[in-house]
């Protein structure tokens, strides 16, 4: 069935493709598209997913149009999908349990499905189903309706200052949250590591140009999408994490507006190889927002975006520029004040919002997400700013020197080394 959707994709391509070469228009209207379709069975598919594919099709136009009439550059849909995700509404499936039961053509058998696990949510608030295909496995995607809370009638106005390293600062008042995001930048460093390793094997298994790849190519290739697609999900959840433990906090001391910095344009800025990959490719920004964004309407809080320009380089408390710290600790030559940077920044966009930035904010620090199951390979390296690092571990010169030099000497007592001479002696 998604091979069919898949077939119902590729023909409307065609079929605006054979327009613009004979000179005719385009149909992006969903009503017209939907005209061309009606009545041509295509494989099992019921009528609801086909007008699924044809509507999928539809939206992307029209958001390609939208995006050429603001002068940005964008493209039609112009390229084939083997499979395509299928969209079921209410009345056209069935869910029991840890049964789903899907429509299909008349005459033909109707496809039945055993799920997984449970729904997360009751049966009587989903109101449509996707069956779609992602890395060799079905999935089913759930949308259900779920109750929006009441805004608060009196309330504070807080920035939230987006970073790397804490996905979410957050001052409003007397009160500031920072998040931290070390586990996600640990997953990240991780799945580096690995994807490195995994090209190294990939590379002498990789076909030629016309050649046809052997099936152990093919199982490293399964692999590295199942571990791609793995990594997403844990740093998907680990910024879903991030973004409830702010709401909830928002929620608690009585929030109504939460003031974000915009981001768009960050990208086309040119800061070195380095910060424009970090920026670009291992940030994910965009998820980052709209999970926030997602949870603070349920939470009954509206989400505003100002610009962030010079947010943090701006002093709270005198309002004097001040050249952006390398660390993340901010401190004013004019005044004095002293800061952590991203506090400032979200105090900065708050102010910006209609709220106040000039109170002492008390700092409450959470941690987002859990740290990998294995240990980081650059943790050795965070020994040295440690005052008592682990026996073995590299310690910094100076106070510690005198303890590093009974370390030694009882590790020799117990390995039977001895400095000064290059013998082994057997201990029992």
């Amino acid at each position: 069935m998604l091979v069919a959707g898949g077939d119902v994709w590729a023909g409307l391509i065609e079929l605006n493709r054979y327009r613009f070469k004979r000179g005719g228009r385009p149909l992006l209207n969903y009503q017209e598209l939907y005209r061309e379709v009606a009545g041509v069975r295509v494989g099992e598919l019921s009528v609801t997913a086909l007008r699924s594919v044809v509507r999928r099709y539809a939206d992307a136009c029209m958001e390609t149009a939208k995006r050429k009439r603001r002068g940005e550059i964008a493209r039609y849909p112009r390229r084939r999908r083997r499979l395509m995700p299928l969209r079921y509404y209410a009345g056209t499936f069935c869910l029991k349990g840890h049964r789903v039961r899907l429509s299909t053509a008349r005459g033909t058998p109707e496809l039945c499905l055993r799920l997984a696990r449970a729904l997360p949510c009751p049966e009587a608030d989903v109101r449509s189903v996707t069956l779609l295909a992602h890395v060799g496995r079905l999935w089913l995607d759930v949308t259900a309706e779920v109750p929006i809370a009441s805004p608060p009638e009196e309330g504070t106005v807080a920035g939230v200052d987006l970073g790397i390293i804490h996905p979410f600062a957050v001052a409003g008042g007397k009160e500031a949250l920072l998040v931290s995001g070390r586990a996600i930048r640990a997953e990240e460093r991780l799945h580096l590591a690995d994807t490195k390793a995994r090209q190294k094997r990939l590379a002498p298994k990789t076909p030629r140009r016309g050649q046809r790849g052997s099936r152990r190519w093919r199982k490293l290739r399964a692999a590295q999408r199942r571990a791609e697609a793995k990594h997403r999900r844990r740093v998907h959840q680990m910024q879903h994490q991030a973004a409830k433990t702010l709401v909830e906090r928002a929620r608690g001391v009585g929030v109504a507006t939460l003031v974000v910095g915009d981001l768009r344009g960050i990208t086309g800025q040119r800061a070195g190889r380095v910060q424009n990959r970090r920026v670009g490719t291992a940030w994910r920004r965009t998820h980052l927002l709209g999970a926030l964004g997602d949870k603070a309407e349920v939470a009954g809080i509206t989400l505003v975006l100002v610009d962030e320009r010079g947010t943090s380089s701006t002093c709270p408390q005198c309002h004097q520029h001040t050249p952006k710290p390398k660390g993340r600790q901010f401190s004013c030559p004019h005044c004095g004040h002293t800061e952590h940077r991203d506090i400032v920044g979200a105090r900065n966009i708050a102010a910006r919002g209609g709220g106040s930035a000039t109170a002492p904010a008390v700092v409450t620090h959470r941690r987002a997400g859990s740290p990998p199951a294995r240990r980081d390979r650059r943790r050795h390296l965070m020994d040295v700013h440690r005052s008592c690092p682990a026996p073995g571990r590299p310690r910094p010169e100076g106070v510690a020197r005198r303890a590093a030099v009974s370390d030694q000497e009882t590790v020799a007592a117990f390995t039977g080394r001895r400095r000064g001479s290059g013998n082994r002696a057997n201990v029992v």
